[in-house]
């Protein structure tokens, strides 16, 4: 039986591959929600960046290049990003990208995973310990998800500004899992997301206040 399951497991794994969808970016129908976007080459690889509206001066809002025409569920959603501080960043600023998803028709909802590449290798602890975040718009952002669950809802990673960061996220119900640059164990999991195991929506190209962040060879998995 153990061999048998082997066989038919590797005879699908091909298959799988095939099923997933990469989104080009030339021919996607995208949409900015207070964010701007441009296409780019960056170290010889076709991305897209986006910056967030500056007239936005809130945190963890709807500000992502949404992908029009994709109703995500459960499934793997897996990108690079890079992020880069702009000239007029803020103090704060830690290079905010990531990827918001289940967001709903009119992006007054929606779930989202994202990264602090400067918090990654700070000799700062605390802030080191903050390099993941998960947050769900619009009632748990980051600063009420970290005073109320202190450590639950984010992590360490060992990531940087200025170089591509592999993102992986799979999402089963209420459960969402990130994986960072290939490895096999977790870098956060996510056991309740607040929207719920039934909601579905759109992906969008996540950033926040002082990123010019890029994307580049995003692929949906169901």
């Amino acid at each position: 039986m153990k061999i048998f399951i082997t066989v038919v497991i590797s005879f699908l794994l091909p298959t799988l591959n095939v099923l997933a969808t990469e989104i080009n970016f030339n021919t996607a129908r995208l949409t900015a929600v207070d964010a701007s976007y441009s296409l780019e080459d960056i170290d010889d690889v076709k991305a897209i960046k986006v910056v967030k509206n500056p007239k936005v001066t809130k945190f963890d809002e709807p500000t992502f290049v949404r992908i029009q025409g994709m109703d995500f569920k459960d499934g793997t959603i897996e990108v690079k990003v890079l992020s880069r501080l702009l000239a007029d960043a803020p103090d704060y600023a830690r290079g905010f990208i990531g990827i918001a998803f289940l967001i709903n028709n009119d992006n007054s909802a929606f779930e989202s995973i994202y990264v602090r590449p400067t918090n990654g290798r700070t000799d700062d602890i605390k802030r080191r310990s903050h390099a993941t975040q998960y947050f769900s718009y619009p009632d748990f952002k980051f600063d009420r998800l970290r005073n109320e669950f202190p450590g639950r809802y984010e992590s360490p990673a060992d990531i940087g500004l200025n170089e591509w960061i592999q993102l992986k996220i799979v999402v089963a119900g209420q459960r969402a899992t990130l994986f960072i640059n290939g490895a096999d164990k977790p870098a956060l999991i996510v056991e309740d997301l607040k929207h719920g195991a039934d909601s579905t929506g759109a992906i969008g190209l996540w950033v926040d206040v002082g990123t010019e962040g890029y994307f580049s060879d995003l692929r949906i998995y169901p």
